[in-house]
Formats: structure tokens, sequence, C-alpha cells
């Protein structure tokens, strides 16, 4: 069967199904909440286990006052349990055949694409995502499920015939798994990434213990026993939740943890880094941050221009490590790009991310919140101007959410703290330029180096971009975001610099050999 993308809203436009779409969501959103409520366990070696640390709240964004579920606050002691099952599962689940592992997880991605309306209003209720982001986050994670599974299919399970020095030899070269694999998931692409990360470890053979972010432990459950009712051994994987210091910290620093899988800040990944290679060397990969930059040349068109650039730098509140937090834009239509962008981002519905014409939910957290107050702060300090927005609002249906405008600074230098650190949060810096050249030096002069985007109808300085800026991911003319994320298959998504640790993309194809270690093998005879 040949890849094909899943593509739940762009299908229901192209087939006149909006109306469809948005009752099955809503139904979904209604069956979802008679499921809040409940304690959770852990899952080690495919049994509940309760933690002797207590338990904590999973609340939404939207209304604090809505407990969507207890979740167990992890120990070390917990997540050593959990290492200790993945490791005790390997022999036994890195042994099966890989046609085995592929069909499994080819089952997996046909029950999240039964239940993709489920899983997206709980994600919306969970981390806040509009429903249109929710559907996307969902089908992303059905994609990676097909795609590693097709890619693994057709390189032979990675088991491939070498060439011969001597008559009587025969050699190949075969990618094994390393073991243990600590999966550490975001908040942000909740369902996506930790599928995209978990599914990397074990369609590869190697066990894994999912820890997913405590903003949203809920939807990672249901990950989990997707796999499992998939066919996934309870042995192979273990579903711990808790915080950093003792379930992540025991993951880092566990000796029978052999592989680390994380995405998230840049101080964090770069701290596992260190702890979980200090005495010797051992694959993590890391995804750890942006800095992303659009450039609009004085030849682009500017109406596409506009939205391209609110989308990337306002969907999911700037949330996303691909978003746009700094717009280059050359000095000759400044005044009237700015004019137009600060109108179209007045125009953004905030509010209930559930409600069919809201775009900017929530901020995840109230750490989020005070990202925003600092940045606005900085701007206010500064010797810039601020444009629009800059409030968190805390008034009638907002009283008991974490939400706030998306917001517009210019002025600052490229040098400037606003335009050098990552916030995450709804907050977009203008930078005025002189020429493609001095976008593209303004653009690359951060620390990161994950997606970047050009507005220009010129195919010269296009291909000039191109050729010379420093990320993982570049797109052009790109309207529904400039630039936006990834398409699994279509554009494989990793960083450059402090974005990355190894410079290989989800959802292309080289992701999966970085779970493998290879194994040369040389047989002589007759």
């Amino acid at each position: 069967m040949a890849f094909r993308n899943e593509r739940t809203w762009q299908d229901a436009v192209e087939g006149g199904r909006t109306e469809e779409f948005h009752a099955s969501y809503d139904a979904a959103v209604r069956k979802v909440k008679a499921e809040f409520g409940q304690k959770h366990p852990h899952y080690i070696d495919g049994k509940p286990r309760w933690s002797k640390g207590g338990a904590f709240r999973d609340i939404s964004p939207t209304d604090r006052a809505l407990n969507l579920g207890l979740f167990q606050k992890g120990t070390r002691a917990d997540a050593r349990k959990a290492v200790a099952a993945s490791k005790a599962g390997f022999p036994e689940w890195s042994a099966t055949r890989y046609m085995e592992r592929a069909k499994i997880m080819l089952r997996a991605a046909n029950i999240v694409s039964e239940r993709k309306f489920h899983l997206a209003a709980l994600m919306s209720l969970e981390n806040g995502k509009n429903r249109y982001e929710s559907l996307a986050d969902v089908d992303e994670a059905a994609d990676f499920m097909r795609w590693y599974s097709e890619e693994l299919i057709a390189n032979n399970g990675f088991e491939r015939d070498m060439g011969r020095y001597y008559p009587n030899e025969r050699a190949k070269s075969v990618l094994k798994p390393f073991g243990v694999w600590a999966v550490v998931s975001p908040f942000n692409f909740p369902f996506a990434i930790a599928a995209g990360m978990t599914v990397g470890a074990l369609i590869t053979g190697n066990t894994a213990v999912l820890k997913p972010a405590s903003d949203t432990p809920f939807i990672a459950l249901r990950l989990y026993e997707i796999l499992r009712e998939a066919g996934v051994p309870g042995s192979a994987l273990q579903y711990v939740t808790g915080p950093g210091p003792t379930v992540g910290a025991e993951l880092v620093e566990n000796p029978d943890v052999a592989g680390f899988v994380f995405t998230g800040s840049k101080s964090v990944g770069l701290a596992a880094f260190r702890k979980f290679t200090e005495k010797h060397p051992k694959p993590i990969i890391a995804e750890m941050g942006s800095k992303n930059a659009t450039i609009v040349t004085a030849m682009a068109d500017l109406e596409s221009a506009v939205q391209g650039v609110v989308r990337a730098a306002f969907g999911f509140g700037g949330q996303k490590c691909s978003a746009t937090s700094r717009v280059i834009v050359d000095r000759r239509i400044r005044r009237q790009f700015v004019a137009r962008l600060v109108e179209e981002t007045k125009k953004i519905k905030i509010g209930d991310p559930v409600e069919r014409d809201v775009y900017l939910g929530p901020l995840i957290n109230d750490d989020a919140v005070r990202k925003f107050r600092l940045a606005v702060q900085l701007a206010k300090r500064g010797k810039g101007k601020l444009l629009c927005g800059g409030r968190v609002l805390t008034d009638g249906p907002y009283a008991n959410g974490n939400f706030v405008e998306p917001t517009i600074v210019e002025g600052f230098p490229p040098s400037h703290r606003i335009n050098q650190e990552e916030f995450f949060v709804p907050f977009l810096s203008v930078i005025e330029c002189d020429g493609l050249d001095a976008a593209i030096e303004i653009a690359s002069g951060v620390a990161y180096g994950l997606t970047a985007g050009i507005m220009s109808q010129d195919p010269v300085e296009v291909q000039r971009f191109f050729d010379r800026i420093e990320a993982g991911v570049a797109y052009a003319n790109r309207v529904a975001g400039a630039p936006p994320g990834a398409v699994v298959g279509v554009q494989p998504f990793g960083g450059w610099k402090a974005s990355s640790t190894t410079n290989k993309a989800a959802g292309g194809d080289y992701y999966l050999q970085q779970f493998l270690r290879e194994q040369s093998q040389t047989t002589y005879g007759a």
C-alpha cells in the first residue's frame, strides 16, 4: 500500500463535508468530557501501578477549574521499575520479525484514524489547540506510524548484502537496536511527536519508556493504549508520568537506558545531553528549540506574506517549535506590510479552542503566561514600539484560563534579547533590513537553526535564500504558514545548530537509523 497522508480537514473541505467534520468533532467533545475526573495509573510491564509519590491534577488551560483527571506523580523508583521492565522485555521484542513490528504499527495507525475526532477533542481540552490544529496533530501521528512502517519494509528491516573481497565470503550490514529508549514528549504536539518518537524506538526493535509532559499526560495515555491494543507487548512499552526532577532525572541517569529521545527546550535538552553521555557515548536525539524567521522581500506578494506570517506566528499561540517569532522585512515595503500585518492580527478570535470560530486558545500554563509578560516588559522597557496586543486577558470568558493577546513589536535590533531568545508565546518582532543578503544574515544570526521562510516572487531570491539560510527546514511562499511545521514524508523536520543534536529529521528517510547501530556480519565458506 502506497503511503498517503491523513488530511482530515483538507479532505472535508475538498469533499464538501465541512459540516460533517464539525458535527463529528462537537460530538467527540461531549463524549470526552464524560471521561474526566478519573484516577489513572502508570503502566509498567502491562500492569497498572500506583505511585507512592501521590498524584497531580491534569487541568485544562482553558478553564483551570476543569480537572481532566488525576495522574501519578512518579518517583525515581517508579522510573527504575519501568526501565527494568523494558530491559527485561528487550530480548523478545527485538527478536520479533521486522514485518510483524511494521504490521503492529500499521494497525495502530488504523486505530488512530478511526478515533481521530475523539483524540482531537481530548487534545483541545488538554492543551488548548483549536479543532483544526488538534485534528492535524492526530493525523500526523497516524502518518508517522504508516511512514515508518513503510520505511522499515522498504529497507528490508535495514539489512543489506555487501560486496565481496574474497570469493568465499558473504558479507552483510545489519542495523540492530540498542535496547531501552527513554521517550520524553512535549505538550505542544502531545500526540504526534510522542507517537513519532515512541514508534521510532519500537518499530526498530528497541523497547521504550514513555514519559509525557506533565501538562498533557491524558492524550499520551491514549497513545499507550492504542499501541498496546495494536499488539505492542506490555514488556516492550511502559507509560510513566511525573516531574522532570524525579522521573526525567532517573531516565537520564539510569545506566540501563541505552538511548534518549526528547523534544523540548534548549536548556533541558543540553542538560540531558551532558548528563546522559557523561560516562560514555550513547545516542540522544533531541529537538531543542528555535528562533525562527520569515523574510519578506520587496518582491513579495504582500497579501500572501501577511497571511503566511500571521498563521506562522500565532498558530497555537506561538507554542510550536516551527513558529515564526521574527519577521525580517525590506525597508521599502515595511510600512505597508506592517499596517496589514497588524490589521489581520487584530482580527484573530481568542477564546475556548473547542469553538468552531476560535483561532487562538489559551497558553499551556502559568509559566507560559509569565514568559509572555516578560517579553512584553522587555518591549516596553526598550526603545522599540508595541504595535498591537500585549495584554493578559483575565475578564469574563477569560477569567479561568491562560489567555493572552497576539502581540507585535518593532524597532529592536537583531542582537536584542527579544530577537535572540525563544519565548514560545504569541509574540512577533518586526525587523527592518536593507536587501536579501542582510535579511539572511539576520535570520541566521541566532543560536538556533530549525525553520525559516521567505516570501518573494523572484526565483533568484528564493534560490539564494535556500543556498545560504542556516536552517533544517526552509520554505518559500507558503501561505499556510511561512514557515509552518512540516508534513510527514513531504518535509522532513529537523534542526541545525542548537536546535538539534543529530541534524537528522523526523518524518524523513534518515530518522529511523538513529535508533539503530550497525553490525557487519561476514561468513566464510564454499
